[in-house]
């Protein structure tokens, strides 16, 4: 069988789709994946032997530009990414047998609109559970298309939020539809979604919800943006296994002394924090920690010559986190169960989307501490790192460390294939209407 994974995003994105191509792999499929075009991200598919498919402009250019995207400027932007992202989508399917596509929503519809005409299955992945329509949370807000401030019902949000995708989304993917000669969709929502997306998070750490929720009470809009209907097939995070070894200067710095603080903030710009790593820095060090500083897409730097600090490039997160004191980072999915796996406490400084969810579940399970807003203080962070690195935290990290799965791209990549053989097969699709109880035993 051979398998095309789509994705448009930061790393956070493509690196489980890596992982989900090695999991492929290993059980017998052909794979390729189309990503963008950022050497990092050629570097790291090259690296586990998977055929890597560029596709548009380099993400990290588009993140750290000078200015972000205005909210005028993105309808356009998401016709254009949708166009691009389908001629390279289309020429790396050929002969395909299923598409999983994530990331940005136009390159998502254009993975779907490939599936479409080559006839083969399509899945969308998320990686956090709020990113999916459910009465159980409320959706976040996308640019220029701010919520009511008097609002709390989160069906009404869903809804409003699929209004959003209609007027943001909508125009670029039906007139890229209609050119190729598709359908127009009349739910952006729905259609990127679908009605069985997985979610690959792990379910201690984002557990899908359930459960009653209040009453309606009319007049009440429809359900269907709320996730009326929807089967969500949580597998467990996607983890690609790590086997590079730490540099020789990080290893000499964790053999010199009292286990560091990590501090790094992965592909967030941190634009509204130009003296985060003084901040940082002058915060762990209060805490009587050196600090280990990973530089990130911010280009984080040290602050003086002092010996108690490292600055690090893109280092094996899987070697290094077990033997640090905590980590203080955006809390990306990948991020924060990384450092949930390595059973390090942590403080989330969350900036976007899903980094408010991480940041809140990691309190919730005592793993560690959620900053109070994205732009860290040298008061605000002490009192951060004050809860991560108290040794009731600590314990509580090593015990969810226990129960993170790490078989998730495995569970994914059976049930794919299994869905694409009852195709083959001419039988009924392989997702059950209650699949949770047949992944998650």
């Amino acid at each position: 069988m051979r398998v095309l994974l789509s994705t448009y995003g930061s790393r956070g994105d493509v690196q489980p789709m890596a992982a989900l191509a090695v999991a492929l792999r290993e059980l017998g499929a052909r794979v390729r994946v189309c990503a963008p075009s950022d050497e990092e991200f050629a570097k790291l598919l090259a690296g586990v032997g998977v055929e890597f498919v560029p596709a548009a402009e380099p993400v990290r250019a588009v993140v750290t530009g000078a200015a972000p995207m205005t909210p005028e400027a993105l309808p356009q932007r998401a016709a254009a990414l949708t166009a691009a992202q389908y001629e390279a989508v289309l020429a790396a399917a050929e002969g395909c047998d299923a598409v999983v596509a994530t990331g940005l929503v136009p390159a998502v519809a254009a993975a779907r609109s490939v599936a479409e005409q080559l006839g083969v299955p399509f899945r969308y992945v998320a990686y956090f559970p709020t990113m999916l329509p459910s009465p159980h949370h409320r959706p976040h807000a996308l640019p220029g298309r701010p919520f009511p401030p008097d609002e709390t019902d989160n069906r009404v949000l869903w809804n409003l939020t699929r209004e959003s995708f209609d007027l943001l989304y909508g125009p670029g993917i039906n007139a890229h539809r209609t050119s190729i000669g598709q359908a127009v969709v009349d739910d952006t929502l729905r259609h990127v979604f679908t009605d069985r997306p997985l979610l690959a998070a792990d379910p201690v750490l984002g557990p899908w919800p359930t459960g009653p929720t209040k009453p309606k009470e009319p007049p009440y809009a429809s359900d269907a943006g709320a996730g009326a209907g929807l089967a969500v097939v949580q597998t467990g995070a996607w983890i690609l296994p790590d086997e590079r070894p730490l540099p020789a200067e990080v290893l000499a710095f964790l053999d010199a002394g009292e286990s560091p603080v990590y501090v790094g903030f992965g592909s967030m710009p941190m634009r509204e924090s130009a003296d985060v790593a003084r901040v940082a820095v002058e915060a762990v060090r209060a805490q009587g920690r050196r600090v280990l500083v990973g530089r990130g897409w911010a280009d984080l730097a040290l602050i003086d010559d002092q010996d108690d600090c490292l600055a690090v490039g893109d280092v094996n997160h899987q070697s290094l986190f077990p033997r640090v004191a905590a980590v203080v980072h955006h809390g990306g999915a990948g991020t924060t169960t990384t450092v949930a796996r390595a059973g390090a406490p942590q403080v989330i400084v969350p900036q976007i989307v899903d980094q408010p969810y991480w940041a809140a579940r990691v309190a919730e399970l005592g793993i560690g501490a959620a900053h109070d807003g994205p732009t860290p203080t040298f008061d605000s962070l002490s009192a951060a790192l004050d809860i991560a690195l108290s040794p009731g935290t600590r314990e509580r990290a090593a015990a969810v460390a226990a129960t993170i799965r790490t078989d998730g791209a495995t569970v994914a990549a059976r049930l794919l294939l299994d869905t694409v053989a009852r195709k083959n097969a001419g039988n009924r699709p392989a997702l059950s209407p209650h699949p949770r109880s047949e992944l998650m035993p």
